[in-house]
């Protein structure tokens, strides 16, 4: 099996995995797009070495706010907070997006896992949002 097949396998499990939890999995150019608790999520299957495809995923937790110190204060205690992935402030102007990014490894593992993995690293995205948004 080529790489590329099983990084598209693997993302196709996962996006079946959220699908079967009802979250709704539009199929896109750079991988798959949803929303999750309010926030735009991206996840990708990637070959970072034979044998070793991960899945990586990006969540847009809030965009267009005010650069202020209590943003940045805001995104630092939920970083603390978070148990998987990390939030990084992107400051464009005198405004910002907040992302959460986690890449793991997820060839191995069996669709319930699968599934286990994704929900917990999204519903600490929908706790790191709180508070973020006017």
């Amino acid at each position: 099996m080529s790489d590329q097949t099983s990084t598209e396998e693997l993302q196709a499990r996962a996006g079946a995995c959220l699908t079967r939890y009802e979250v709704p999995v539009r199929v896109e150019d750079s991988g798959l797009g949803f929303e999750y608790d309010g926030a735009l999520c991206s996840l990708r299957a990637v070959n970072l070495a034979p044998g070793l495809d991960v899945l990586t995923l990006t969540c847009v937790l809030a965009w267009d706010r005010p650069q202020k110190p209590q943003l940045h204060k805001r995104v630092a205690e939920r970083n603390a907070e978070l148990q998987f992935g990390s939030i990084t402030v992107i400051g464009h102007d005198k405004q910002a997006d907040v992302i959460m990014r986690y890449t793991f490894p997820a060839a191995g593992l069996e669709d319930e896992a699968l599934a286990t993995m994704l929900l917990l690293v999204l519903s600490g995205a929908g706790r790191a949002r709180q508070g973020l948004l006017p």
